[in-house]
């Protein structure tokens, strides 16, 4: 499972040697991304990049496990009950029913809210630092964070497994 750290930079060229400090140790470019005020994304940052705004797609892959197990587990409670005549086939039927009702509520949601590394450190955006994001396991791990250090990043508290790893 990769693991999400976040470093701060004071500028885009100090973000960028980080960026390519954690290529250089093994990170791939999808595993590596950037956050920075909204003037300095929209000018500076490539599109290719920047972090998303949003928890859209690990909000979607949580409400997608979460219907689907709620409406499995609905499906075989209601094979349970023999007047409903309920086979396997219907209680599978529930389960994907459940996953794809989940999967739309929660990206649902998950648009409307901001993205959990932009909630935590929204006062470092703001003064203008960049933060570089990297998802990494293993070995690349711990490459990849004494790499970016070197650079001069600053580790930040945020350490999280990620949601689409």
């Amino acid at each position: 499972m990769k693991t999400r750290r976040v470093y701060s930079t004071p500028d885009l060229a100090s973000a960028r040697a980080a960026m390519a400090a954690a290529r250089q140790a093994g990170v791939p470019d999808e595993d590596l991304s950037l956050i920075a005020r909204s003037d300095i994304e929209l000018d500076r940052i490539p599109e290719k990049d920047k972090d998303e705004h949003t928890d859209f797609k690990p909000a979607a892959v949580r409400g997608l496990a979460e219907g689907g197990v709620t409406g499995l587990l609905a499906g075989l409670v209601a094979m349970a009950i023999p007047p409903l005549g309920v086979t396997i086939a219907g209680a599978f039927a529930v389960g994907a029913a459940g996953a794809l009702v989940g999967g739309w509520t929660a990206a649902l949601m998950g648009a409307s809210s901001p993205d959990p590394v932009r909630q935590k450190f929204e006062e470092t955006i703001e003064s203008g630092r960049i933060l570089l994001v990297v998802d990494a396991d293993g070995e690349a791990e711990d490459q990849a964070d004494r790499a970016v250090v070197a650079t001069g990043a600053v580790p930040m508290p945020f350490e999280q497994p990620t949601a689409l790893s």
